[in-house]
Formats: structure tokens, C-alpha cells, sequence
């Protein structure tokens, strides 16, 4: 069993950013082209996965990047794309 979780950005036909956590992002992307994943995808396709990293083996940890991320300005989550932005340079409490 994998007690990584990641964090993840989607990419729409629109380019809208989604972002989202898992344990398994492979798994997770699929679901999301199928139309099995998020709601807010449903229809937006064709979704390229843009971006993902590990953000360790606490669920808590991961949902809080989450939250951060979904913060940022489209800007700013395409510079953490680009790797430009790191996770760590986001504040997040603990």
C-alpha cells in the first residue's frame, strides 16, 4: 500500500488549471478522463495532466498544499509548473 500523496494540476481544453491530492496520480488522471474523477472537470476535456509532486505521507500535509495552491493566481500555479515555484516557498500552517 502507497502512503504517498501527491499534489497535482490538471490542465483543461480552456486552460483552466484543476488542482487536486491523491495517492496515486496515474489512477487518478485516468478517472478524471473518464469522467469518473471531479465534477469540475466533466466536459472540459481534452485534460492534459500539467503538473505533479509528492508532498509526503500525511493526507493533512497534502490538503493543506491543496488549499494553498488553489490560492495561488493562474500566474502563479503556471510558475510552479515551469518549476519555477517550489511548495516549499508556500505557506502553509502546520
Amino acid at each position: 500500500m502507497n502512503n504517498d500523496w501527491y499534489i497535482y494540476l490538471v490542465r483543461t481544453r480552456l486552460n483552466t488549471l484543476y488542482c487536486g491530492i491523491t495517492t496515486d496520480v496515474e489512477r487518478r488522471f485516468k478517472e478524471h478522463v473518464s469522467g469518473e474523477g471531479a465534477k469540475a472537470l466533466k466536459g472540459k476535456g481534452p485534460l492534459t495532466l500539467a503538473w505533479s509532486t509528492k508532498t509526503g505521507d500525511s493526507r493533512s500535509i497534502a490538503s493543506k498544499y491543496e488549499y494553498a495552491v488553489k490560492r495561488l493566481s493562474k500566474q502563479k500555479k503556471e510558475r510552479l509548473i515551469l518549476g519555477q515555484l517550489t511548495l516549499s516557498e508556500l505557506s502553509i500552517s502546520n
